[in-house]
């Protein structure tokens, strides 16, 4: 018999987990395939990412999955469209998730615009501009690629982390838990 992962290399064993046959090379100490043996490292990660993160992160993943449609679309066209998101802020019963991924919305698309504008400034500049305009004509794309893909993760119901706003948001939410508990 071959092994599964390489094809007319004779199996000298059989995978512990998934029973799959596997060469020399294949195997490691303990008869696991290097599938078995990647799931495994992601299992390990995942525990371990969720383990740091847990107490830090108040949202649970699909948070916004029992908001309504309505509201969900409101948040998603908030990404590309800055006035939605501020709309989905003055609601009368707005979730933490809501209001999260309305501020969110909201500095992602400000600060893009506050980027565009600085390395405009900064074009104008002699000899720094020249490194400037390539970085200016690359925001807007990646604005829009970037706002698209925060759109679609919220409309399905997934919670968005923008990079630098949900770890500031993190910390604005955790100082608001300790001064609420003094």
């Amino acid at each position: 018999m071959d092994c599964y992962f390489h094809s007319a290399v004779p199996s000298v064993a059989v995978c512990r987990h998934c029973s799959k046959a596997i060469c020399a090379t294949c195997r490691d100490g303990r008869d696991l395939c290097p599938s078995c043996r990647l799931d495994e490292r992601m299992k390990a990660r995942a525990a371990a990412s969720r383990e740091l993160t847990g107490a830090r992160r108040t949202i649970e993943p699909g948070a916004l999955a029992p908001i309504s449609a309505e509201t969900r679309g409101l948040l998603a066209l908030g990404y590309p469209l800055w006035p939605l998101a501020a709309l989905a802020l003055l609601g009368p019963r707005r979730a933490p998730a809501v209001q999260r991924q309305a501020v969110q919305a909201l500095a992602f698309n400000f600060g893009s615009a506050g980027l565009y504008f600085s390395l405009g400034a900064l074009a104008n500049i002699p000899l720094l501009g020249l490194s400037a305009f390539p970085l200016l004509a690359m925001i807007v794309p990646i604005w829009l690629v970037a706002s698209v893909v925060y759109a679609f993760k919220v409309w399905n119901g997934d919670d968005v982390r923008v990079p630098l706003v949900s770890d500031w948001l993190d910390e604005r939410e955790a100082k608001t838990r300790a001064n609420s508990a003094y």
